[in-house]
């Protein structure tokens, strides 16, 4: 059941790059998202986002109840987790392995955690969220902090575990732990945002350098705005990485180029937290901009930087890749930076572009991810190489491992939206909502077994007639969208690209089907390589199976069939083509770029 502390409002109307007044911004805060309960029991299929939530949570349930250690202050209980996140104080980062980043997952399984108790009502995971932060608070000390290669990184982490217990949690004594972790943090941090790769400790190694702080601003502001204090505002202001970062975004400069892919995108959302608190429209403009930069250079799977790089514009680097390397889309943190700018940037815009993006990035990048290991394995890289295959990250316990539960706790918030007086439908995956639109108890459930399929259902449940607005996503592939309303056609626009605008007076049992008629398309990977292209059906990126040495024509990937749910076939000179998409390959070698013939 929906309560005001499983709702976090980010966002309104307004264009991406306009001027809002003041009056507009105060609108800007009135399209929330949900943390809303599921209410599907069957057993998910593979390949949904219920089904990676499901495996995220096993892998939590899995961890042992360990907390942070001082890095040589107080213990931590519980069994050594190992590798990235023990303490070694004589790791070299030429060689080793263990030791690189201790502690830095600790807090974003909190989070992943406090965020599954607001989408379920898990009384257990509560109590783990309260036992963890309690053996926490046991180790809060400086030593962690100056020992730590990353000390902005692992600050930003705890930060927004210990804001989101108490949020989502009701962890009472959440924002106490808050205080003391950044009286012992803050001392550590630089006087700044100091951009990757520059030395700003003294005597210390390259390692030193790729602390993060230019992303720690977002969760500062979120702690300022859930009541932590004006401390975190004031901090968050210092870390904006204005000067060589979004002060030229903002004017449309495109500084992308060697940029540290994740952690810079991820900085983005730094930015709309910026717009959101401060009413700075120069930080909408540069997160605006640097997502249709992004968009330039991105694969039409929607992941990009091969490498953990951003490449130039029309540049080589990203058609190279294909044979260079295997590790294309660092795709559990990446599809966490991406799905928060995007989810921040369709509740300011109701651009409808933002949600077609999430889309492609979630079917085509993180759900099909391997699931995390209890020995700390987890899926690193999605690999476009002409052959590529799915494996395990050499690391145990890297960042992916903390920001893959944390992606799928989150598939349901940027499912729904809404306002005071509309709901938005942005993702069609099986999944319920239930509000109040004032005194009348509402709910939506979706299903269908789309994108395999062109058409979703979705039907009402109202505790009496209610008006109020339905607003379907139409994606921009989709020409000739039909919805249908109780077996009647309704004549509205659906447009693609677009929110579809429903509005009429609902009642308990409406129904409401919308189909998406998906057809085979080509995208190439650049413009200067027209002819290296994928295969796409709707949403869907499709790879080709062991054929990565085939050369087809246009006009035979065009004339790809779907012979079975998760399956596709052509013919190619005569021999047949197999593709799959992401959520249905396993052990196969893919690719997925294909060159074409002529």
């Amino acid at each position: 059941m929906l309560a005001p502390r499983l709702r976090q409002t980010v966002g309104g109307w307004s264009r991406a790059c306009g001027i809002l007044t003041a009056r507009r911004r105060r609108r800007a805060h009135s399209l929330g998202f949900w943390l809303q309960r599921r209410h599907r029991r069957q057993r998910p299929a593979p390949g949904t986002a219920a089904e990676h939530a499901r495996r995220a949570d096993e892998s939590e349930r899995r961890q042992p109840p360990q907390a942070i250690s001082a890095d040589g202050g107080a213990p931590a209980p519980g069994d050594d987790l190992g590798r990235w996140y023990n303490y070694d104080p004589n790791f070299d980062w030429h060689t080793d392995d263990a030791g690189f980043a201790p502690g830095a997952t600790f807090g974003q399984w909190i989070s992943a955690l406090a965020r599954y108790h607001a989408i379920t009502g898990s009384q257990p995971a509560r109590a783990k969220v309260l036992r963890l932060n309690r053996l926490y608070a046991q180790t809060i000390g400086e030593e962690f902090y100056d020992k730590n290669r990353f000390p902005a990184y692992c600050y930003d982490k705890l930060l927004l575990g210990l804001i989101d217990s108490h949020q989502f949690a009701g962890d009472p004594d959440a924002l106490v732990l808050l205080d003391r972790t950044t009286r012992a943090a803050v001392p550590h941090l630089p006087p700044k945002a100091v951009d990757r790769e520059l030395a700003w400790r003294p005597g210390k190694d390259q390692s030193y350098r790729w602390d993060e702080s230019y992303t720690n601003p977002e969760n500062l502001f979120l702690a300022y705005r859930r009541g932590a204090g004006r401390r975190y505002r004031d901090l968050a202001v210092r870390f904006l990485d204005d000067a060589t970062w979004f002060d030229p975004l903002s004017r449309g400069e495109n500084v992308l180029a060697t940029k540290h892919a994740y952690s810079y995108v991820n900085s983005l959302s730094s930015a709309m937290q910026a717009y959101l608190t401060l009413g700075s429209e120069k930080h909408l403009r540069a997160a605006s901009n640097a997502f249709a930069m992004l968009s330039a250079q991105s694969c039409p799977t929607g992941g990009w930087g091969p490498d953990e790089k951003l490449v130039a514009p029309d540049g080589a680097e990203l058609h190279a890749s294909l044979t260079s390397t295997h590790n294309t889309f660092e795709t559990p943190c990446g599809s966490y930076a991406h799905f928060k700018l995007t989810r921040y940037l369709l509740c300011v815009t109701r651009d409808a572009r933002y949600g077609d993006s999430m889309e492609r990035v979630m079917y085509n990048t993180v759900l099909g991810a391997k699931p995390m290991c209890s020995d700390g394995r987890a899926f690193y890289y999605a690999d476009y190489n002409s052959a590529g295959r799915k494996v395990y990250s050499n690391h145990r316990f890297p960042c992916c491992s903390g920001t893959l539960p944390q992606v799928a706790m989150d598939y349901g918030i940027n499912a729904y939206f809404r306002d005071p007086r509309a709901v938005y439908v942005n993702l069609y995956m099986p999944s319920s909502v239930r509000w109040s639109q004032g005194a009348v108890h509402c709910s939506l459930q979706l299903s269908g077994e789309y994108p395999f399929e062109d058409t979703v259902s979705l039907r009402v449940a109202a505790s009496q007639p209610q008006e109020f607005m339905l607003f379907l996503r139409i994606p921009a592939w989709a020409s000739d969208a039909r919805i249908e309303i109780n077996g009647q056609l309704w004549s509205g626009a659906t447009e693609p690209g677009s929110f579809a605008a429903v509005a009429r007076r609902w009642r308990d049992g409406d129904r409401i089907e919308l189909e998406l008629p998906r057809r085979m398309r080509l995208e190439s990977i650049d413009r200067p390589h027209p002819d290296t292209v994928a295969l796409l059906c709707g949403p869907l990126v499709l790879f080709a199976i062991g054929a990565g040495s085939v050369r087809p024509r246009r006009a035979e990937l065009l004339a790809t069939r779907q012979v079975a749910q998760r399956r596709w076939e052509t013919s190619v000179a005569s021999a047949s083509v197999t593709f799959l998409p992401y959520v249905a390959i396993d052990q196969e070698q893919y690719s997925t770029f294909l060159t074409l013939a002529g």
